[in-house]
């Protein structure tokens, strides 16, 4: 089976399905991404204690960066006068933007949303910043990323259903400003279906979204506080709903149970800073679950910290060895355990890929399931809110020293 979508310079091709999951190919003016594929991220133009070399080296082909903060640092003017994102940051490969529209729902203590757009008051200095769609467009042509996405409004899960209505018909009609205000035609420009857990409202968001006609399109409002079987739910119809020819995107989920899941239903693309921020704590991917590496039974322990694993860490150092950096505060723990995390998910996609185009993607699913132990959904949502309040808490301190 082989379907193709081709956008300007850019080209998505299914290769083959198995079930829902699906492998297909997304060609970019840099580069070639093998679907399904997961974006490391990187936030502010880096991913956090990885250089580019890393990142290659774990087999990334695709990295995400953040329109607002980098229009916040450097800014959009400095990067493109420095020849773009690409060359600023020496990634060769494809980069992601997200626009800003997350940052409308984590820091909702900085920003007021209103129809022409959001306005943000920096956590970097307290200056007003007022995101519109033009302008979000814009700032992402300057920075020269690969695919970009439209401003869109996300809201909490159990927000009210004419919350989630209103972002929803706001998010259509700012797509359409996007779309409007695009003049590259060398970036692929997504398109956000969002309408919370309400199926109606996602089938409408759907139709008006692909009825505009972007390059692609992302699942949005999702991992915001619903449960797994809310997310699966959700993410089922919503994949249903989008072209077959065209790339789907789930955004910010990236939890190895959750890709898997993802993928069976016939997601192609994933982003999530979990993979990363979980290492920095001393939480490393195995096929069975998370392991604690400040627990002490790994304080002796002379082997990798996942035997099997074929990454540098794992490679090269033993868990006992591992502990003692994470004991030690040593800055080299957060690169080691990065490298790591990342290449658990991102060999998982590419297993994943082989799977499908073999047809066997059941047998892996079961056999993943078989040995994985997620973490408890309780846990997440409570580091989740803490995350959040982390957030809003630091804003606020900020506000009190500007």
């Amino acid at each position: 089976m082989i379907m193709s979508r081709t956008a300007g310079t850019a080209a998505f091709t299914l290769h083959a399905a198995d079930g829902g999951a699906r492998a297909g190919l997304l060609r970019t003016a840099r580069g070639d991404v093998p679907t399904p594929f997961f974006m490391p991220v990187a936030t502010q133009g880096a991913v956090k204690a990885l250089d580019p070399f890393d990142l290659r080296a774990v087999g990334a082909d695709i990295v995400l960066s953040n329109t607002y903060h980098l229009y916040l640092r450097p800014g959009t003017a400095l990067m493109e006068r420095l020849g773009g994102l690409h060359s600023f940051m020496g990634w060769s490969g494809p980069i992601l933007t997200d626009s800003g529209g997350f940052q409308g729902f984590s820091l909702r203590h900085l920003r007021k949303i209103d129809e022409d757009g959001i306005l943000f008051k920096s956590h970097i200095d307290g200056s007003m910043h007022k995101f519109t769609p033009e302008s979000t467009i814009e700032a992402e042509e300057r920075i020269g990323a690969d695919i970009i996405m439209p401003l869109d409004m996300c809201v909490a899960s159990d927000s009210s259903r004419d919350i989630v209505e209103d972002a929803m018909e706001r998010t259509t009609r700012w797509g359409a400003r996007c779309r409007e205000a695009r003049s590259r035609d060398d970036q692929m420009l997504f398109g956000i279906v969002q309408g919370g857990l309400y199926e109606d409202l996602r089938r409408r968001s759907a139709e008006q979204i692909v009825s505009l006609g972007f390059d692609g399109y992302a699942l949005g409002g999702l991992s915001v506080g619903e449960t797994k079987e809310e997310m699966y739910e959700v993410t089922a119809l919503g994949a249903s709903l989008l072209p077959r020819e065209s790339p789907r995107y789930l955004m910010g989920v990236g939890s190895p149970e959750d890709l898997v899941e993802s993928v069976a239903r016939g997601v192609d693309m994933f982003d999530c800073v979990l993979p990363t921020r979980i290492a920095r704590s001393g939480a490393l991917f195995s096929p069975y679950g998370r392991i604690n590496i400040y627990a002490a039974p790994h304080r002796a322990r002379d082997e990798a910290a996942a035997p099997g694993c074929d990454c540098y860490t794992c490679e090269r150092f033993s868990a006992a060895y591992l502990h003692h950096l994470f004991r030690a505060r040593e800055l080299l723990a957060y690169r080691l355990a990065t490298i790591h995390n990342l290449r658990f998910v991102l060999r998982m996609m590419s297993e994943m890929r082989q799977a499908i185009l073999e047809g066997r993607f059941q047998q892996y699913r079961e056999r993943f399931h078989e040995r994985f132990a997620p973490t408890d959904q309780r846990a997440r949502r409570e580091q989740r809110e803490k995350w959040l309040s982390a957030q809003a808490q630091a804003g606020a301190r900020k506000d009190r020293r500007l």
